[in-house]
């Protein structure tokens, strides 16, 4: 497939890598000499510097005979003139854009995008990706993270074992004959920064992050099964009232409305302004680094607090203040990957990566073949994958033992009609089931002919 990619910051690289990683044929324009130089010498993709939205760059990346367009700089005019000139001059099947003013995605102007005015096929909003994945950790306080698939019957779950989890140290194929409840299947662990797929004979140590399939209707007894059995969260203290934390607020208000949430906003006029913005939400001005601030947000009573400012060190510093003020659990935004690795050591709870969030949102409608929804798992480790089985699939009408799935490739669930089936060696995959598997970056171009449609491969 070939792709042309608008922008090489942290979302654009990480996208033409994945692309790349797949022998996709990938061009990335940006402005910037030293980023274009960067993404040059670390990927093989082809870079230009221009400015993305001029027709005559676009044009030189190739876009005429591309069949997608990713825009994703720093600026929204950019992306959406980049998108409207794709369509106008060059015809692009696909136009992918990334939008982060919330103005311009107000309901009232929800008609700018269609066909005839704006087209854009796809509207990624990084605030309302990043407010939603937090909203679900509200949700399921135990978990890392927690996201629905197959219009929310499977969930997929990322937890942390310790010392005293149930299930550590027993053998995969042990957990449901110990464990009657426990309709879970396990597709990775990530152990000391290493990512393994595991196999029935591979055990849950202490430091594991653990990543499982489930029904939904079983999250809260897979969650009981690790050790958490913590009740959602009814007091939320925000720190940072960007887009995301306004936006974050208003779900909060409009989803769940027996939550008690207060804003800590460094900046007055900001502070003036989300308070008007928001009905039942308590806006502080201040300093979330200032335990005077802590205190007056009642930070010891409360259950969660949450840091997405604009600052990587002051969301790290005021979630170590916040626990150590007795606060109960810490949700943490950082861009910067560097900090991934101190973030268990620090004690820290849940991190919410941006990035991350954003390009698991975009290669969801890169994928080939029938791909309902992404789940990116670390950026170097795989995805979990939602695709619909069609007649011609190898995988339908044998049992799972016998279907040669490529290494890397486990699957979680199976959603046909309206039960879920949680996967054993003797399970047939049928026509029209929707299936959730977990493959390996190096595998999902497998994964991918698996569910594709034979006649009209698009």
């Amino acid at each position: 497939m070939k792709v042309v990619i608008c922008g090489a910051g942290q979302v654009g690289t990480s996208i033409a890598r994945h692309l790349a990683g797949e022998n996709n044929d990938v061009t990335v324009i940006d402005q910037e000499p030293a980023l274009i130089q960067k993404i040059s010498d670390t990927l093989d993709v082809r870079a230009i510097q221009g400015f993305a939205s001029h027709p005559g760059v676009l044009e030189q990346a190739g876009l005429r005979d591309a069949e997608m367009l990713i825009a994703v700089t720093y600026s929204d005019e950019v992306n959406m003139v980049a998108c409207q000139v794709g369509h106008s001059l060059f015809n692009v099947p696909t136009k992918i854009a990334r939008v982060r003013n919330q103005d311009y995605l107000q309901p009232i102007w929800a008609d700018l995008f269609s066909r005839e005015h704006m087209p854009i096929d796809v509207i990624i909003s990084p605030e309302r990706e990043v407010a939603r994945a937090i909203g679900r950790r509200l949700q399921a306080p135990g978990a890392l993270d927690v996201v629905p698939m197959a219009d929310g019957m499977v969930r997929v779950v990322g937890v942390r074992c310790d010392e005293t989890t149930p299930i550590i140290e027993t053998p995969l194929r042990q957990l449901t004959s110990l464990f009657h409840d426990l309709a879970i299947v396990v597709v990775g662990i990530l152990r000391n920064e290493r990512a393994i797929v595991p196999k029935a004979d591979d055990q849950m140590l202490p430091g594991d992050e653990v990543y499982f399939v489930c029904d939904s209707a079983h999250l809260t007894r897979a969650l009981a099964s690790f050790g958490h059995e913590e009740q959602e969260a009814r007091s939320v203290v925000i720190a940072g009232g960007g887009n995301i934390g306004l936006t974050l607020a208003q779900e909060i208000e409009r989803e769940h409305p027996g939550v008690n949430a207060k804003i800590i906003e460094y900046n007055r006029e900001r502070a003036r302004f989300i308070a008007q913005a928001l009905n039942d939400t308590m806006v502080l001005n201040g300093d979330a680094l200032d335990l005077d601030i802590l205190e007056e947000a009642n930070i010891a009573q409360t259950e969660t607090f949450v840091a997405v400012s604009n600052d990587d060190e002051v969301n790290i510093l005021s979630s170590l203040l916040a626990k150590r003020s007795g606060c109960q659990r810490t949700v943490t935004l950082i861009n910067a990957s560097t900090y991934a690795s101190l973030i268990t050591q620090l004690g820290i709870d849940t991190v919410v990566n941006p990035r991350a969030i954003t390009v698991s949102s975009i290669l969801q409608h890169v994928r080939r073949g029938r791909i309902r929804s992404v789940y990116s798992v670390r950026e170097d480790f795989g995805e979990v994958i939602e695709a619909e089985a069609l007649e011609t699939s190898v995988l339908v009408g044998k049992p799972l033992k016998n279907a040669k799935l490529p290494d890397g490739v486990i699957v979680g669930a199976i959603v046909r009609g309206e039960t879920v089936i949680m996967p054993r060696g003797d399970t047939v995959i049928e026509a029209k089931d929707r299936v959730v598997v977990f493959a390996t970056y190096a595998a999902v171009k497998k994964v991918e002919k698996l569910f594709a449609v034979r006649l009209d491969f698009f």
